[in-house]
């Protein structure tokens, strides 16, 4: 009798372990796409502070600069003090294309301004703070703080509930297993 009490103890300790450790494995990253300015873009007419102030960027997010190009252009520096007086002088990166993404590769500030030394000096500038990357079960909770606008969609993946049901079969057979013995 004794021997099954241990076994038993052991298929509940594989159960709770394999309950514990799937969830872990169906998390997943997710990324987001912002374009900077939301529907105006990259513009002068664009309040970039406001519409920065809602938004979270994370590790693996990508940005969207739309701009009207030769006219305007966005430039990467390095420094807090390089954004804050507009000094364009060395930049880390120009972006002149018109239509440019770049992905948040890792946490911490970048800055962008305006090409154009009187747009940035109208504001026309962009600080990013990069946060950890977000997980999937993060997400639900998010996005409802987000808003519609930063709503994600996810491409085709395999049903969850299939995923479980087959792990569920698994733990059933292991415990089925560990019984008998």
């Amino acid at each position: 009798m004794q021997g099954k009490t241990v076994n038993l103890a052991i298929a509940v300790f594989l159960v709770n372990l394999v309950g514990s450790i799937v969830p872990c494995i169906a998390i997943k990253a997710v990324n987001r796409n912002h374009v900077v300015g939301g529907d105006q873009g990259w513009d002068t007419s664009t309040d970039v502070d406001s519409w920065s102030a809602n938004k979270r960027f994370h590790v693996g997010d990508i940005i969207w600069f739309t701009y009207a190009a030769p006219q305007e252009g966005v430039i990467e520096l390095e420094t807090k003090r390089e954004f804050d007086s507009c000094e364009t002088t060395n930049p880390i990166k120009m972006y002149t294309e018109g239509l440019n993404h770049l992905m948040l590769h890792n946490e911490g500030s970048r800055y962008f301004t305006s090409t154009n030394l009187e747009n940035c000096k109208k504001g026309l500038k962009l600080h990013v703070k990069v946060l950890p990357l977000i997980q999937q079960a993060q997400q639900i909770s998010d996005t409802a703080s987000y808003g519609v606008e930063e709503a994600v969609a996810e491409g085709p993946s395999i049903s969850h509930a299939r995923f479980y049901k087959g792990w569920s079969s698994l733990v059933w057979f292991v415990l089925a297993f560990v019984l008998l013995i």
